[in-house]
């Protein structure tokens, strides 16, 4: 009897556990679908780029008036300061909602 009722409290915390990460996993989804939504714009000697949470490139400007080197240099500079601001904005706000790394 005694072994019964173990098991049946073992399952119910397991059952409960599950319904816990799939509610996690839940958040987590609807937090992806939110990041995606970011937009940060960054713009370098008239080259700008368009970035969104989910470190797609939206949109590239280029600036016809600048030699090619010069748009090569600054299309670098605008898609690394890209990729670092929105790897911030992305960790505060999981910092924010719990998810914290």
């Amino acid at each position: 009897m005694f072994c019964i009722l173990c098991s049946v409290s073992i399952f119910n915390k397991l059952k409960i556990a599950m319904f816990d990460n799939i509610k996690k996993l839940h958040e987590l989804k609807k937090m992806q679908d939110s990041f995606k939504k970011e937009r940060l714009v960054f713009e370098d000697r008239g080259v700008s780029v368009t970035i969104n949470g989910a470190f797609e490139i939206e949109e590239i400007k280029l600036n016809p008036e600048l030699e090619i080197q010069d748009q090569q240099e600054a299309l670098k500079h605008c898609l690394n300061k890209a990729r670092e601001e929105i790897q911030k904005t992305l960790a505060q706000k999981m910092m924010q909602s719990g998810f914290g790394i």
